[in-house]
């Protein structure tokens, strides 16, 4: 499994709230929750943002409140995955649940710029910035976990294997 999209760019400490307001929580419908996706910290985000582009990030990324609303928004808005140094384990495990492939690597964090153009490899967890010709080890995927962001989520993932 690949990923391949230009870089949006945040800092540490992106926390729920950021990712997806609250006063945007009256849907849980994944579109109208993009539509409103990093509104207070990046108001163009919605109109620059491309399916398959990746979003990078600092430390801490997605703390704050538990909801699963903030990787859903993320998702929706065309995002492929996200890169930061280190995440909120409850942004982390909402991610995976929802099939949003995350990965942890403190270099390519701190070295990938807004506007490049990266490659993820899943399997691996080789991410090459194809703008620098630079090349990180992030933190591959187990292959169960592989399994769920492939389903599209753990609910997904439980449906295609139920035991008749």
């Amino acid at each position: 499994m690949k990923a391949k999209g230009t870089v949006h760019r945040y800092g540490d400490n992106v926390d729920t709230d950021v990712i997806i307001p609250a006063r945007y929580l009256i849907t849980s419908d994944p579109r109208e929750l993009a539509k409103n996706c990093m509104i207070d910290i990046d108001k163009d985000f919605v109109n620059r943002v491309k399916p398959g582009d990746i979003m990078v990030a600092g430390k801490n990324f997605g703390c704050g409140s538990s909801r699963e609303h903030a990787p859903i928004a993320i998702k929706a808005s065309g995002i492929s995955c996200v890169i930061a140094e280190n995440f909120a384990r409850i942004f982390y495990r909402n991610a995976i649940n929802i099939g949003l492939p995350i990965i942890e690597c403190p270099e390519a964090s701190r070295d990938i710029e807004a506007g490049d153009e990266v490659e993820i490899d899943f399997d691996t967890g080789i991410i090459t910035n194809l703008t620098k010709n630079a090349r990180y080890q992030g933190q591959a995927f187990p292959e169960f976990m592989q399994r769920i962001i492939k389903a599209e989520g753990l609910i997904n993932y439980i449906k295609q294997n139920k035991k008749a």
